[in-house]
């Protein structure tokens, strides 16, 4: 059977058809609701509806990736060469009857295009915010530079989603992929934020003692240490590693192998001997993951409590509370009842909410630089 070739251009310009086609919903709605409203706050509410569908896209990714779709098409950016499933139906079902439980079936074919659908789209959204930010640049109190980089960003994004299906699912790469479309969220939230409080009558940025402003930034630093941890846990299935709690394998601390466990560049299910990797080094990968989130969970709750004095960050402290007991439940059900798609997605949701929640925080906050009373402090509307 001849080799499908991993890099096929031929079905680019359909796709990127397609995303256009697909974008245009949402720029209408944002160009209807706001026709009448200034550049700055149309280009917030582009914003918010690209910073929606890329948090959709995050989840659906993390569902791509847990459903063994990944290579649901193992040729990029379209399927077999074509801009669909239906199209490359003769290659996919020749692959499928070769290999029934294989990564090429019909329903991971559908999975994995669906993604690079919803990429494409939100790639055309980021290139209007953009354009229009350059054009609109001399009316706008807030620079054109963010939108441009985010641009950069989605590009290098979608450079790595080639690599995911190219290099087979490297675990190093895939967990790079992850990081980088919540780094892409993150860089819509500020921006949005951003456009708020440099709107006539907005909010104002939250005064902040410098202790409270650095505790927000350790903070937000362990989170992506921690979401890190956790995309190479999923990247190396190391899920199941540990099926009891709060113990591992009935221990404390059991076997544990860190050196291949930690060791990133290699094959995914191998060492860098390309021998198959052995069972302590996924218990480490996962219980480095446990640890860790305890200390994570701990920093959180620290932080919430010197949040709670300042009236404004209630609502965040709140959301804070929420989404770390969120994690802690989605990440138990994970390990007592054997890693259920559900619970597996929320949890990534989970923490893609913790990075929006937080980037909100530290852009709408700023040290103050005088003793402020912060707890009478409040905002007129959230950003």
């Amino acid at each position: 059977m001849e080799t499908q070739a991993l890099y096929d251009f031929a079905p680019i310009a359909r796709l990127m058809l397609l995303g256009v086609v697909m974008a245009l919903g949402p720029l209408a709605w944002v160009w209807v609701r706001n026709r009448h409203a200034p550049p700055a706050q149309r280009l917030r509410m582009l914003t918010l509806v690209t910073l929606f569908l890329t948090f959709d896209l995050v989840l659906f990714g993390a569902f791509t990736r847990l459903t063994d779709s990944g290579l649901g098409c193992p040729d990029w950016p379209g399927c077999y060469g074509s801009a669909s499933p239906v199209g490359a139906s003769s290659a996919i079902a020749a692959a499928q009857e070769a290999m029934p439980t294989g990564p090429v079936t019909f329903s991971k074919a559908w999975i994995e295009m669906i993604h690079r659908y919803l990429a494409t789209a939100v790639g055309v959204l980021i290139l209007v915010l953009a354009s229009v930010s350059w054009v609109e640049r001399r009316k706008l109190s807030v620079s054109y530079v963010w939108p441009l980089v985010t641009l950069i960003w989605v590009c290098l994004q979608g450079a790595f989603g080639a690599l995911t299906v190219t290099m087979k699912l490297f675990p190093a790469i895939v967990t790079l992929h992850l990081l980088g479309g919540m780094a892409l969220l993150a860089l819509l939230r500020a921006q949005a934020t951003g456009y708020a409080l440099a709107a006539p009558g907005g909010p104002r940025p939250i005064p902040l003692h410098a202790n409270t402003r650095l505790a927000l930034g350790l903070v937000y630093g362990l989170l992506w240490i921690q979401i890190a941890l956790g995309g190479w846990v999923s990247t190396n299935y190391a899920v199941l590693a540990c099926s009891d709690f709060p113990m591992c394998q009935g221990s404390w601390w059991p076997d544990m192998d860190f050196q291949h466990g930690f060791s990133l560049w290699r094959e995914l299910g191998q060492n860098r001997a390309g021998e198959a990797i052995a069972f302590p080094a996924l218990t480490a990968i996962h219980y480095v993951h446990r640890l860790s989130a305890w200390v994570v969970f701990t920093a959180l709750f620290w932080l919430v409590w010197r949040l709670w004095s300042v009236v404004a960050l209630r609502p965040t402290a709140r959301w804070l509370v929420g989404l770390a007991l969120w994690q802690f439940a989605s990440g138990l059900t994970n390990v007592v009842l054997d890693w259920p798609l559900l619970a597996a997605v929320g949890h990534t949701g989970g923490a893609a909410a913790l990075v929006v929640v937080m980037t909100s925080a530290i852009f709408s906050t700023r040290t103050a630089h005088e003793p402020v009373d912060a707890t009478a402090f409040t905002t007129s509307r959230p950003i």
